[in-house]
């Protein structure tokens, strides 16, 4: 099956007192996308995979939207309803959490 989007969100787990994402709720971010991709019927348009490292462990929560290739750094919770609206429906990414 061939995915429309795929987005690769970040659970990397480093030592304490280093950056990482799984520190910002990573996993968090993963499930509650996973499940509201699923709850509106997109899962099969649409694949939510965890990552290892992306190498943006001080702008974490981290992922990336493909095909686009567009990194997001910062994320929360509270973005993923506005990155699945926005980026993941309509084709425009979330500008303000686009990873420098």
């Amino acid at each position: 099956m061939k995915f429309e989007k795929h987005v690769f969100i970040c659970i990397n787990q480093r030592e304490e007192g280093k950056a990482c994402c799984a520190a910002k709720g990573s996993e968090e971010i993963l499930n509650v996308m996973k499940e509201e991709i699923k709850k509106r019927g997109l899962n099969k348009k649409i694949r939510i995979n965890k990552a290892g490292c992306l190498d943006m462990c001080t702008k974490g929560a981290a992922m990336v939207v493909y095909p686009e290739g567009v990194w997001y750094g910062n994320v929360t919770l509270e973005d993923v309803p506005e990155i699945i609206e926005s980026h993941l429906i309509a084709n425009k990414p979330v500008e303000r959490l686009i990873a420098q």
